[in-house]
């Protein structure tokens, strides 16, 4: 397993699924959504093409492929899995099904938060009745949509534990963001921001960091109370970056922008879930979770979303602005002994160090765009690393 640079992780090329990551790890499974965008070969830029890409990955991949709100997305997702050598596979299969497909219809698929070249504003909205009633809701939000995030499940079957999980997991967004940080680019310029996803997201009635819940009772009852307002098309339309999944017994995370490679999406879900097993065991301890304020939250998303790994952070605790680095390494230390279980620590430990190396992926996106000046390289360098091949 390789993260660009070449120097592997863990998880090596060949190596059995089931030889690594393996310990503990069944004890609560765990899955990921990943959102691609489809680019045409020449020109680099998105395009409204992504039904034909989920058709030529059907017949691999199932139902583990699908359309997107938008026709410059497609998701590809792995089943449920015990250790993060097997989600890795899965996602190694599902982006090679999603590029083959791509190409055979002289198009390619990129993993990035945000699109770098094509008239994305406003995105073409896939046609159907729940679109529909989304585009009537939103209105204008659906203008910027064109951004792609990672999505990890944890399975977690008792609601009210979940939701006294998700206080303990909401302090973490902002370094989740910094860590991975892979949108700098919109509308075909440098935004100065390492994830302009997370910017544009906040601007949605139900985005950003969930409240502070005490129960699932409280936390159903302020849902009726979106729906009431017309806030929310349904229960799916809730965007907080951690949810009750309303289809799965799942706590659902999905903060981050899309990682650029299959190694990096495999080591942030093994940082998450190992997050989720450091909460449940405060949870049931009997500590419902640290109040932070909303305001302090939304201080330290919007400098994580503009400095990335690279720069600044809030840390949420103190208020304090602190290295986005030092943020970073405590909350692996805090997911340490967890990982070390899982016999994932390697894994997460390495892409530390390989962000710390190399850069966020906003980082490398700009290195990219600054060898010679243009951004169709940015594209080349996102269509080299998507697919594992």
């Amino acid at each position: 397993m390789r993260i660009e640079g070449g120097t592997e992780l863990s998880i090596r090329s060949g190596e059995s699924p089931s030889s690594v990551g393996g310990g503990a790890g069944s004890a609560i499974r765990f899955g990921v959504e990943e959102e691609f965008f489809v680019v045409d070969a020449a020109t680099r830029e998105a395009v409204p093409a992504a039904a034909a890409v989920v058709r030529g990955a059907e017949g691999r991949l199932g139902s583990r492929v699908c359309g997107e709100i938008t026709k410059l997305q497609l998701e590809a997702r792995s089943e449920p899995c015990d250790t993060a050598a097997d989600l890795y596979a899965q996602l190694v299969e599902g982006r090679v099904a999603v590029a083959e497909a791509a190409e055979a219809q002289g198009l390619r698929v990129v993993a990035s938060g945000t699109p770098v070249l094509g008239k994305v504003i406003p995105p073409p909205i896939t046609e159907g009745p729940r679109q529909d009633r989304g585009t009537a809701t939103f209105r204008g939000l659906h203008d910027e949509l064109g951004i792609c995030a990672v999505h990890v499940h944890v399975n977690m079957p008792d609601r009210d534990r979940a939701v006294l999980i998700s206080n303990h997991l909401r302090p973490h967004l902002p370094v989740l963001i910094a860590l991975a940080a892979n949108s700098p680019y919109w509308a075909e310029r440098d935004t100065g921001y390492s994830s302009w996803r997370t910017v544009t997201w906040q601007r949605w009635p139900v985005a950003g960091p969930p409240p502070y819940f005490s129960s699932a009772e409280q936390y159903d009852a302020f849902v009726g109370t979106l729906l009431d307002a017309g806030a929310l098309v349904d229960r799916g339309t809730i965007f907080w970056d951690i949810r009750l999944s309303a289809h799965q017994p799942t706590l659902e995370v999905r903060v981050a922008d899309m990682p650029t490679t299959a190694e990096e999406s495999a080591a942030l879900a093994a940082l998450v879930r190992a997050l989720v097993v450091v909460a449940g065991q405060a949870v049931d301890g009997g500590d419902p979770g640290p109040v932070v304020a909303a305001e302090l939250m939304r201080l330290a998303y919007w400098r994580a979303a503009r400095d990335g790994l690279g720069g600044h952070g809030v840390d949420v605790h103190s208020g304090q602005l602190r290295p986005a680095g030092e943020l970073a390494d405590e909350l692996l230390r805090l997911a340490e002994p967890v990982l070390a279980d899982l016999g994932e620590l390697d894994l997460v430990a390495d892409w530390r160090r390989r962000l710390a190396t190399d850069g966020d992926g906003a980082t490398r996106q700009r290195r990219a765009a600054e060898q010679r000046g243009r951004l169709t390289d940015v594209v080349d360098h996102l269509v080299a690393h998507t697919s594992p091949r």
